[in-house]
């Protein structure tokens, strides 16, 4: 889910290409591990920011940027695990996330009417 996140996150915010985030992934675990995990429980706080709905949220954003990775690319078997994912899910309107959600740091928002499954 994180990674899906980012992927929209980046394309929205940043202009990167999916295939852009899933080359950077790696190295954005690789600082986590040594940056963030080993000191969160020093945290003064610590929360799960995950919903149950946020892929659904997700879906019509992250696979027209999943589907223009090609086949021949390296990330490709990557690609087609994550659309496996988001495969499973009904697409959720964004217009029902409220107002106050952190979710809204990861989209932008479009019209879920707009949406059409596997359409690039």
């Amino acid at each position: 889910m994180r990674l899906i996140r980012r992927i929209v996150r980046d394309a929205t915010f940043r202009g990167y290409s999916a295939l852009d985030t899933l080359m950077r992934w790696e190295s954005v675990r690789r600082g986590e591990k040594r940056n963030i995990f080993p000191y969160q429980e020093n945290a003064d706080a610590m929360f799960n920011s995950s919903l149950v709905y946020e892929l659904a949220v997700l879906r019509p954003l992250a696979e027209p940027l999943l589907l223009q990775i090609e086949p021949s690319n390296p990330f490709y078997n990557e690609t087609r695990r994550l659309l496996a994912i988001l495969g499973w899910l009904k697409s959720m309107s964004a217009d029902l996330v409220p107002d106050n959600s952190l979710l809204r740091e990861f989209c932008r928002w479009v019209d879920s009417a707009d949406y059409v499954p596997g359409l690039r």
